[in-house]
């Protein structure tokens, strides 16, 4: 029903930015990104409601922003200040409005000191 596909990751040094894209196919609600670093469990980064409402994790809070464009299906992640801590697959996540999840396939962010 639902396909993401995500770009927009790289290397990049400590302090500098990234800006990270899932395209959605299908009719998306709520959607999000998560990250898996080395070593870590898969962790919730940030949310974005279907009415813009946003949360975010409290490692990133000030430095990354969420936010859609619903007229492409289109979910972004701006990230600023990167650390290396901050080195993951990136993970696009939906939710349709039937309740149903969906996750992309990643796109890894690696950032050197």
């Amino acid at each position: 029903q639902v396909q993401l596909v995500e770009s927009g990751g790289g290397l990049v040094q400590a302090g500098e930015s990234l800006r990270l894209s899932c395209a959605a196919s299908g009719t998306i609600f709520n959607m999000g990104w998560y990250r898996q670093a080395p070593g870590k469990q898969r962790a919730l980064v940030a949310t974005i409601t279907s009415g813009s409402t946003t949360n975010y994790a409290d490692s990133v809070k000030g430095r990354f922003t969420i936010s859609r464009d619903n007229a492409k299906n289109t979910v972004y992640l701006q990230m600023n200040s990167l650390k290396p801590e901050d080195t993951a697959v990136y993970y696009c996540v939906a939710d349709s409005f039937l309740g149903s999840r969906y996750w992309g396939k990643g796109t890894l962010v690696t950032v050197s000191s």
